[in-house]
């Protein structure tokens, strides 16, 4: 294992530091924890939002932190959830008055402490709404789906309409909307390592895949032989437009999202053939996003979502965020 680390039990710690030191116009750490939070946090009589899990899936979560997306966002160690304690200092951080909304990706982990630390806030008088996401399609059991890439549309659109003045209410409905018309699915040609594992948490054969891979080095649904970028986009792109129920006119924002080991140029070539395919059944691209949003570790492979739009998530979508690792241009 070869990794640019110093100690493997401070990954996280340096990871953060690093982030804020080149963002200290944007972000600021909460002393003495992993907790990064908006520059001029709490922001008085804005809904706050709230997110986080763990590490490695960067810039996941704390390079959404910024005007126009996150408030803050809480950092476990490696494939770890944060502790509900960690979560709660970031919600009383952030917390401007108007009350505070928990954007959770769909793992048993996350939902348990984010819920716990909702409970304790509440306990004391804050107004705390959750909301999970769960658009990994490659689960048929909708409950049980995870949530993936998918997740960075949450964050832009819920984290524009807090910015804009919504209530928590409506952050909260806006958020949950955003959920119901986003699908994702990812495949991996690599497994990852922990940095303090020393070896990948799967293994595959030169000429294996894993399709429908998650975010913590889990494996897939299914081991796939290895096949071109045509065929496996056909094979996602056909499973994302069945579950959305997507028809000719409909309109969409598409994200290629590397997993943190695969080349731009292969992302690109992913994007050429799921473009042609949209356009070949009628549903227009209004835009879209190339590159890595969240990942896992040093993952080859990559997922693609779609999000189904309408006017309003249009004007959300291209609404201005400030924050390190999402351009709205």
């Amino acid at each position: 294992m070869k990794k640019l680390i110093n100690n493997p039990d401070r990954v996280v710690e340096e990871m953060l530091e690093g982030l804020v030191m080149a963002n200290n116009d944007k972000i600021r750490l909460l002393d003495g924890e992993n907790i990064v939070i908006r520059k001029e946090a709490p922001v008085k009589g804005k809904v706050a939002l709230v997110s986080g899990g763990g590490s490695g899936h960067e810039p996941a979560h704390a390079g959404y932190v910024g005007e126009g997306m996150l408030d803050a966002a809480c950092a476990g160690a490696v494939f770890t959830s944060p502790t509900p304690n960690r979560i709660v200092k970031a919600i009383k951080a952030v917390d401007g008055g108007s009350g505070v909304l928990l954007v959770v990706k769909n793992f048993a982990g996350d939902v348990m402490n984010f819920e716990m630390a909702a409970e304790m806030t509440r306990s004391n008088g804050t107004k705390v709404s959750k909301v999970t996401v769960n658009d990994d399609v490659s689960i048929n059991d909708v409950a049980r789906r995870r949530g993936i890439a998918g997740t960075v549309f949450v964050h832009k659109i819920a984290g524009a309409k807090a910015e804009l003045g919504g209530t928590l209410e409506e952050t909260q409905k806006i958020a949950e909307k955003v959920i119901a018309n986003v699908r994702s699915m990812g495949v991996a040609l690599t497994s990852c390592t922990l940095p303090k594992a020393g070896k990948p948490t799967f293994t595959l054969g030169d000429g294996e895949v894993e399709l429908g891979v998650g975010i913590h080095g889990e494996k897939g649904i299914q081991r796939s032989p290895l096949k071109s970028a045509d065929e496996f986009a056909n094979i996602i792109v056909e499973k994302l437009i069945k579950d959305l129920s997507l028809k000719l006119q409909d309109e969409v924002a598409v994200m290629i999202n590397g997993l943190g080991g695969t080349p731009l140029m292969e992302l690109c070539i992913i994007y050429r053939r799921v473009a042609h395919i949209l356009q070949d059944l009628g549903v227009r691209i209004f835009k879209s996003y190339i590159g890595e949003y969240m990942t896992s570790l040093e993952m080859a492979g990559c997922s693609v979502t779609f999000l189904r739009l309408d006017e309003e998530f249009k004007k959300l979508l291209l609404a201005p965020a400030n924050v390190p690792a999402f351009c709205c241009s």
